[in-house]
């Protein structure tokens, strides 16, 4: 059985109050790596979307942040982030979000990313466009970096891995408007699908980080890929470059560069 997207949306909602009720909140943090963390809250909206689908979609695979792979049936995969942003949520920042996807038979199909302070829902469907609160959204018509306005974001183990992204920051921040860091890698692409941002590229991350945000993209008109222009931004090592065409183009020549 296939979810809805209004389904879908319920539930990237109930997780999302689940987020709201515990912002600014004294909170439980533990520690995944040196500077990787995790909250109480983050558990819980996890709890809440698995326990709703497995009422409606049991034996499916589930790809999530905090409790890793469920393994179950290959051709219905969702791909979740129960609060993407937990280093700004846990210092009071309001930058961050809910992020749920479901691919079927391999291809993503439907993406929700739900911003629960502003309010503010993206949604995709394969084929049918995105939307920002209901209206359709679009990527920007910037075409060349000099007008652009950027994100990225750097990986955990930023200080002690040379593949940290600060050369090719550094590149793109010369050839820009500027370069902003957001902390959360599905607002980063939310925004380019609204055309808030121009473009965003991030070496390894997640699946569950990106692939609501990569339909969002498509859906709005812009390119997805990794970051050398293959299709596949889901299959480790993760990689994304995520713009409107023709800045994604000028954006892949810049990563070619040594």
């Amino acid at each position: 059985m296939q979810p809805t997207l209004k389904h879908v949306i319920e539930i990237a909602r109930a997780a999302g109050e689940v987020l709201r009720q515990g912002y600014g909140q004294q909170h439980q943090v533990e520690y995944k790596g040196e500077i990787d963390l995790v909250t109480e809250i983050d558990k819980q909206s996890e709890a809440l979307i698995l326990s709703e689908i497995d009422k409606q979609y049991p034996g499916q695979t589930l790809f999530t942040e905090e409790s890793g792979e469920h393994a179950g049936q290959a051709e219905h995969v969702w791909y979740i982030d129960p609060l993407d942003g937990t280093l700004n949520y846990a210092h009071g920042m309001r930058l961050f979000c809910v992020s749920i996807a479901y691919a079927h038979q391999g291809d993503l199909t439907l993406g929700v990313i739900y911003d629960p302070l502003a309010d503010e829902l993206f949604t995709a469907q394969r084929g049918q466009g995105a939307q920002l609160n209901g209206k359709p959204m679009q990527v920007s018509q910037v075409d060349s970096l000099i007008r652009s306005l950027l994100v990225t974001g750097f990986p955990y183990d930023a200080k002690t891995n040379p593949d940290n992204n600060f050369a090719e920051f550094q590149r793109f921040s010369a050839l820009s408007q500027g370069v902003r860091r957001l902390g959360s890698a599905a607002l980063d692409l939310a925004y380019v699908a609204a055309g808030r941002l121009d473009g965003y590229w991030q070496k390894r991350l997640n699946a569950w980080d990106v692939a609501a945000g990569a339909l969002l993209v498509q859906e709005a008109g812009g390119q997805a890929t990794d970051i050398h222009g293959g299709p596949d931004c889901l299959s480790a090592p993760q990689s994304i470059l995520a713009a409107n065409p023709a800045l994604h183009a000028r954006m892949l020549d810049v990563l070619g560069e040594e």
